[in-house]
């Protein structure tokens, strides 16, 4: 089995580590070997939140510069800090959605303007699904299905060794039964979104 590296990279909050659980247990239903970490930043003042995963026979969890297979960022400045884990073949799956630093918010700082970190991503590599994931999580019925949005499009990427019914079935295991449909019916929303953005490109 092809071994497959992913990071997720988001701030506190935005549910980074249940989608974490969620692509681990969809690995553990497949049959496939999965091996995690988690660095925690301030996570609890909006700090990055980053997930290394790896799916496949692997020693380490520890995703070097340059070795990512997959990125997926939950915020788009957070998605550009990253890019030095990608390489020219990386597949990039962002939402457009800002969550600004609170330097922004006292006005210690300024947030960049979307398209031009969208143009920065672009430059780094020719493989990028772009879309306001937040707009498709209240679409869904919460802004805090924004996760399980983006999880869809991972999905349809077809980077990882994992179907969309093991997903769906790991979310239904990982995610609260009264929130169940909700989470569904985002996974469903990001897993279009992608095929949308592929279309486009």
């Amino acid at each position: 089995m092809d071994t497959k590296r992913l990071i997720i990279v988001a701030v506190g909050g935005q549910g980074n580590l249940l989608a974490s659980k969620v692509l681990g247990e969809a690995a553990l239903l497949a049959g496939v070997p999965v091996r995690m970490s988690e660095i925690h930043g301030m996570a609890q003042r909006g700090g990055v939140v980053e997930s290394a995963i790896i799916f496949g026979d692997a020693q380490s969890t520890i995703i070097s510069d340059g070795e990512a297979d997959v990125l997926l960022g939950f915020e788009p400045s957070e998605t550009l800090r990253a890019m030095n884990r990608c390489n020219s073949n990386t597949k990039v799956i962002t939402s457009l959605s800002p969550v600004p630093p609170f330097t922004v918010a006292i006005g210690k700082g300024i947030y960049p303007e979307i398209d031009d970190m969208v143009s920065l991503i672009r430059q780094r590599t020719p493989a990028l699904i772009a879309f306001d994931a937040m707009k498709l999580a209240k679409e869904a019925g919460s802004s805090m299905t924004l996760n399980i949005v983006l999880v869809g499009a991972l999905v349809q990427s077809n980077v990882l060794p994992l179907t969309r019914e093991t997903v769906e079935e790991a979310i239904k295991l990982r995610t609260k039964k009264g929130f169940a449909d909700m989470n569904i019916k985002a996974f469903n929303l990001g897993f279009d979104a992608a095929v949308d953005c592929c279309s486009m490109q």
